[in-house]
């Protein structure tokens, strides 16, 4: 999948680029250092160092058509599964898999 930049926003030690498809201007993905905040600790950007290492810090959310379709595919590739398909009670149905560097991958059904 081809990625634009849509936004580019830099102050001081403050950065990010935000990334989405070209056509599908409500899809947005921010990329930004996780320790650009300059309220951060020396000791808390380590902390957010080692989670990242272990690949617990981070996540993605995604959306998609045919909830259950897509699990049974990825399930069925050997994806660690974190969370089978689930009505929320927040009101959204979702999967969670993790990918090969431990991020979590929450996947909702479109509404």
């Amino acid at each position: 999948m081809d990625l634009g930049v849509t936004l580019d926003v830099g102050a001081n030690t403050m950065r990010w680029i935000t990334v989405g498809p070209p056509g599908q201007p409500d899809t947005n993905i921010v990329l930004q250092p996780p320790v650009c905040d300059p309220g951060i600790s020396q000791a808390e950007a380590q902390l957010i160092a080692d989670l990242m290492a272990k690949g617990t810090y981070a996540g993605v959310n995604l959306a998609c058509d045919d909830l259950d379709g897509l699990f049974e595919r990825l399930a069925g590739a050997e994806v660690e599964v974190v969370q089978e398909p689930k009505n929320q009670d927040y009101g959204i149905r979702d999967f969670v898999v993790r990918d090969p560097a431990g991020n979590l991958i929450r996947v909702q059904e479109k509404g």
